[in-house]
């Protein structure tokens, strides 16, 4: 176990300080850099609900998520960084990362979308802001501020609205609108887990453990799935896709995010997830998405950045 705690110096923009404080060229690269780990992350994300439906074509859902864990984890192997040591007594906490963040969660969408779009999957995505503050503000024993509880009050309307068409339509559809949500309540837990274990340790060490725990959990049902796989050019694309940019590059930006930004605000990243998401599986796969659901998107989209917006003032 190494004598000193490993840094972010390696992943964050180093700032140069002058006579007044922080110069501004260093000012602005530092908030270049705030924006590209809260807006990278989404973009993927929300890609990855189209590659997940693609995979589908070729995988069993528990072959998608093995599949994804087994690229994600080989992705970051090749990087130095990843094979860092974590604290002994961050271990456990690494464990359930794995399980909060990575193995259930993921391990849902897929059942999910055998009975939902894409396009509503990468919506409802859209409530993970909402559900992260409201975690935060559990942990830290202490009620948000008003302007990040009207951010949470516009958010629910919306997962609501979101939501009602598939739980209306009942049946498998509701099925996976509550698979959706429970992936979603694991995710709000698992970011404020992430930012003390990322902080002490780096995000690229944390999140490539935790990918190992994740594989782990998910060999039993996921391996056999490989085996009986047909697959096309196209899902195979999408399963490596899925696995190296939705599985390992994105976790570890969003790791470093909610280590250097904090829980509420790099979760925030989700509200292009929505966008992307709906964008794709309309106009690749041709979905249809109630208007009430769109509606519902978009109000999350609203809450998320209310969140953002009063999670910043409180900063200042």
């Amino acid at each position: 176990m190494m004598s000193t705690r490993p840094t972010l110096s390696a992943m964050t923009v180093p700032a140069s300080i002058d006579a007044t404080g922080t110069s501004a060229s260093s000012s602005s690269s530092s908030g270049l850099l705030d924006w590209a780990l809260l807006v990278l992350p989404g973009l993927i994300w929300g890609t990855s609900f189209l590659f997940i439906a693609e995979g589908l074509d070729a995988l069993a859902p528990d072959g998608v998520t093995f599949s994804r864990f087994l690229i994600g984890f080989l992705t970051l192997a090749l990087v130095p960084g990843a094979r860092r040591p974590v604290l002994a007594r961050d271990r456990a906490g690494v464990f359930w990362l794995g399980v909060l963040w990575l193995a259930f969660p993921m391990s849902m969408f897929p059942h999910a979308e055998q009975h939902v779009s894409s396009a509503l999957t990468g919506m409802l995505n859209g409530a993970i802001p909402l559900i992260a503050a409201g975690v935060a503000a559990l942990v830290a024993w202490r009620m948000p501020s008003q302007a990040v509880m009207g951010g949470l009050l516009v958010g629910v309307a919306g997962a609501v609205l979101m939501a009602m068409p598939g739980l209306g339509a009942g049946g498998n559809s509701a099925r996976g609108v509550l698979m959706i949500m429970a992936a979603l309540v694991s995710y709000g837990v698992a970011i404020n887990l992430a930012r003390p274990l990322q902080q002490r340790n780096g995000a690229l060490p944390v999140v490539w453990r935790a990918l190992g725990v994740a594989l782990i959990l998910t060999a039993p049902l996921g391996a056999p799935a490989l085996f009986a796989a047909q697959w096309s050019a196209r899902s195979l694309l999408a399963i490596l896709a899925l696995g190296c940019l939705g599985t390992a590059v994105a976790n570890a930006i969003m790791a470093v995010a909610a280590g250097r930004l904090g829980p509420t605000r790099a979760s925030a990243t989700t509200f292009l997830i929505p966008v992307v998401a709906l964008v794709l599986g309309v106009i690749v796969r041709g979905e249809r998405v109630a208007l009430m659901a769109v509606g519902g998107g978009a109000l999350c989209l609203a809450g998320a950045w209310l969140i953002r917006r009063g999670t910043m003032q409180r900063a200042q």
